[in-house]
């Protein structure tokens, strides 16, 4: 399964969004994560962090392995290399036939799953408490003993072709959103599509797949998350027992491109018969929280809220509300990235109103708040409303795990995760509007018009 960076995962507060919460405090000034979290963390001897999450309410757990290995650290000429060894990792081992650990979870009745992104490959269980040994004895088993055939491996690659057939060449949208990536990052290999080009994803070879595991999946390049009814104490003689016997290898230093400054807007038009509704997408070059200033990323996060992010933001009503030009519009920011990100406005026209229309009025309204600034008063309500958000979200045992996952995995820390709101308190108007004023600007923007296009007589 690949997850586009791009609309995926993004920042801090974009996971807080996702769950109500049992564990609300009184208002969101009250939001302290690391009174309420409790995290723990040690490192095997082998070099591989462990992180605890305790949640007792229920005897579930959720068991995470994040592997510090993405599609933007590919070589050139083999994309799709991390998805496809995502895929092989059901081949099996000695012990566990292809796909018997699906099996075995489902049995137990748990929840499997793993996930490509660019800058990490992660695999998670959801499982009652006391089927949690079985998964780590499992899990550690595919890290260190993984088997696969010629056979396999033209298998799988057949199913990943099939997977971007149905998730990308049929999808018009998805198709552009890969040449808006492909000329925003030209330097880093952001611009590649997780899942891979077609014509690279059948050359790749069953050496290929080998050597990237045994380059990468080693314990002192993963990090382990175990998050639910368990604590640190709990779990260490378990992560000694099942990870800490896996060997300890070099790793390769993860060296990364970085972007140069755009000198020039680049437009991108697209016309398919299969288009119905034509959309609008722009997307701005952006620092990320690891590429930028201090609090630059906070308050591209609050930028991104009063710009688009809801429907009492700046787009939302003069677009659809007022002018009545979009159907819908949205902004959106991730900030958990290795290398540079982007800041993206997508919109929808109206019935009544066709692209050149909205994307004049896009213009209008960005042009008036680079113009005009944001507000103490709208900065203060857009942190609220992030803090706020940020506390319902503190319900979900596997959002929680994603959390702490990406964010190590990204080169963030344990603090980085529970200073969040302080940081984001800490975001002024001035910080706002200067990061709007060096971020949206027509050089570092990439404009995609997806278009209907009448089929040929």
């Amino acid at each position: 399964m690949t997850h586009p960076k791009r609309r995926f995962w993004g920042g801090l507060c974009v996971y807080f969004l996702l769950a109500v919460s049992a564990f609300a405090p009184a208002s969101a000034d009250d939001l302290d994560f690391s009174e309420r979290l409790k995290p723990e963390t040690f490192t095997l001897r082998n070099g591989m962090q462990v992180v605890v999450i305790p949640d007792h309410r229920v005897p579930v757990v959720t068991h995470m392995v994040w592997i510090k290995i993405g599609a933007a650290d590919e070589a050139v000429g083999r994309s799709g290399l991390a998805h496809l060894l995502e895929h092989l990792m059901s081949s099996g081992t000695k012990k566990l036939k292809p796909r018997e650990f699906s099996q075995i979870v489902a049995r137990n009745g748990g929840l499997r799953n793993a996930f490509t992104s660019y800058d990490y490959t992660g695999y998670f269980q959801r499982i009652a408490l006391d089927r949690l040994p079985l998964m780590m004895e499992m899990q550690a088993d595919l890290m260190a003993n993984l088997t696969m055939s010629e056979d396999k491996v033209a298998s799988e690659k057949q199913v990943v072709l099939e997977e971007r057939s149905f998730r990308v060449e049929n999808n018009p949208a998805a198709i552009l959103n890969n040449e808006v990536n492909a000329a925003l990052f030209r330097n880093q290999h952001y611009g590649l599509p997780v899942i891979g080009w077609r014509h690279e994803i059948e050359g790749l070879t069953r050496e290929d797949a080998l050597n990237w595991y045994r380059t990468y999946y080693a314990p002192n390049n993963a990090i382990l998350v175990v998050a639910g009814d368990i604590t640190a104490e709990e779990l260490k003689p378990l992560a000694r027992k099942y990870y800490g016997k896996l060997k300890r290898r070099k790793v390769p230093e993860r060296i990364r491109a970085n972007e140069a400054e755009p000198l020039a807007a680049v437009r991108i038009e697209m016309k398919d018969v299969r288009v119905k509704q034509p959309s609008f997408q722009r997307a701005y070059l952006a620092p990320s929280a690891r590429t930028g200033e201090p609090r630059e990323a906070e308050a591209l996060e609050v930028l991104a809220y009063i710009l688009g992010g809801s429907n009492n933001s700046h787009l939302y009503k003069q677009l659809v509300i007022n002018d009545r030009v979009a159907a819908a519009v949205r902004v959106f920011y991730g900030s958990t990235a290795v290398n540079d990100t982007d800041l993206t406005i997508s919109a929808t026209p109206s019935q009544t109103a066709d692209l050149e229309a909205l994307e004049r009025a896009i213009d209008s309204e960005v042009a008036r708040l680079l113009s005009e600034g944001v507000s103490e008063e709208e900065v203060a309500k857009a942190i609220k409303t992030l803090k706020g958000d940020a506390i319902y979200a503190l319900d979900s045992q596997s959002n929680l795990a994603n959390l702490f996952g990406r964010e190590l995995a990204t080169g963030g820390t344990i603090d980085d995760v529970l200073q969040w709101p302080q940081r984001l308190s800490a975001v002024t108007a001035q910080d706002v509007n200067a990061v709007a004023r060096k971020v949206i600007q027509p050089h570092r923007s990439v404009t995609g018009l997806l278009l209907p296009e009448e089929a040929a007589q």
